[in-house]
């Protein structure tokens, strides 16, 4: 098994807090409800949302994916830190045992904050990942965290 390490940074004008909160703490049911066409529903299996829990993401009419098993591996609302894994699903393919995300909310000087995402794709043997699958990913990550912002600016 390999693993291929990709980092993307978007900068936001919300503040750290909120935006953690909405990006992390309230993700299940937001993202459904401003972009329904991404996910459509979280189904939690095990859990309340801390580490540990294990859900469900069904994906919208809009995804090339049905669903995707996430594990929640991480939390921490002081530091604004979150992480989870991808275990199981049709985004995964044939070609990786997991995806681990690591995310980080940073403040900034101006009160907005930068969003630091860290992909980990566990490939399954010597399976290599093109650079368009991973593009593809990082502008997926990005459209949903700019519709996140867009909704926070408006609801402010």
């Amino acid at each position: 098994m390999g693993a291929i390490t990709y980092d993307i940074e978007i900068p936001s004008s919300i503040p750290a807090t909120k935006m953690f909160k909405a990006v992390v703490l309230d993700a299940d049911t937001l993202i459904p409800k401003i972009m329904p066409q991404a996910i459509k529903s979280v189904e939690f299996l095990e859990g309340d949302g801390g580490v540990g829990t294990v859900k469900i993401i069904h994906f919208g009419e809009g995804s090339q994916y049905k669903s995707a098993k996430h594990r929640v591996d991480a939390i921490d609302t002081e530091n604004l830190t979150h992480s989870y894994t991808i275990v199981e699903g049709d985004a995964l393919a044939d070609v990786l045992e997991s995806i681990t995300y690591h995310v980080k909310i940073v403040p900034t000087e101006d009160g907005g904050c930068i969003c630091k995402n860290r992909s980990i794709y566990h490939t399954k043997g010597d399976v290599e990942i093109t650079e368009e699958k991973i593009k593809e990913g990082k502008e997926k990550a990005m459209q949903m965290f700019k519709a996140i912002e867009a909704y926070l600016q408006a609801n402010a």
